[in-house]
């Protein structure tokens, strides 16, 4: 028994590093994949700069509209924010796409709002935009060009490989793009009706709380399924773009 004592032991020290090890290396790549999914997801979309870009403005707008119940001020005060991003945004050297679209939309609002003097119409642009916005993705997921590989292939590095070399890909892509038209079609289904009531404060109150939660919720959807789908394949670079920079 003593000379079978000690091989306890010593077997056990060199099975130990053998039990961990492969969990260790399973867990890895597991949690690479994660990490790159989520900041694949969160850069396609802004990030959390790019949500409070383009939510603060209407809140702004329906707390103006409350104080001064003057359609012209509440729509030159959502103005005066998004000019504020791009300001802000220009001076530390950051991308002015997400402030910029914010800027677009915003102007549209404010102009029709004031031509009209209906507070209401302020919203009237970003109800039909949600509209087409999930028509398009409905549309490219049916014609297999799925508009969430489109928006996260190029930041992948994949670029359209998803298309015809890796069809596990493909699947997750169209799956979520379905998700972002479900998820992001639940805005004008509920804010239009009340379009039509000229019930501005419950309008707009609705439409800053539907602004984050939704997003959030289609983002999170879409890191899901890339998690399971498989890896992407980098898109081969041209001749010209591998030759070394002199």
């Amino acid at each position: 028994m003593s000379a079978h004592g000690p091989q306890g032991p010593q077997d056990d020290d060199r099975s130990g590093p053998g039990v961990h090890e492969p969990a260790g290396s399973a867990a890895e790549p597991e949690r690479d994949a994660s990490k790159e999914a989520a900041e694949t997801v969160l850069k396609a979309f802004g990030g959390v700069r790019g949500m409070i870009d383009m939510t603060l403005p209407g809140l702004v707008y329906i707390i103006a509209f409350n104080i001064t119940h003057k359609v012209p001020a509440a729509a030159w005060s959502a103005l005066a924010l998004c000019a504020v991003f791009v300001v802000v945004r220009l001076v530390r050297r950051e991308t002015i796409q997400h402030a910029f679209s914010g800027v677009f939309g915003v102007a549209i609002g404010a102009w029709i709002s004031m031509k009209t003097g209906k507070a209401e119409d302020f919203y009237l642009p970003g109800l039909l935009w949600n509209v087409l916005y999930c028509a398009g993705l409905a549309v490219s997921a049916l014609v297999r060009w799925p508009m969430i590989g489109l928006m996260l292939g190029p930041i992948t590095g994949e670029m359209f490989t998803w298309r015809k070399q890796n069809p596990g890909r493909l699947a997750a892509y169209t799956k979520a793009t379905w998700a972002w038209v479900l998820i992001m079609g639940l805005k004008p289904v509920i804010l239009f009706p009340l379009y039509f009531t000229h019930n501005i404060n419950l309008l707009g109150w609705l439409k800053v709380a539907l602004g984050i939660p939704p997003l959030l919720l289609a983002m999170y959807v879409t890191w899901r399924i890339l998690l399971t789908a498989p890896p992407p394949i980098k898109a081969e670079l041209d001749e010209d773009e591998q030759a070394p920079e002199k």
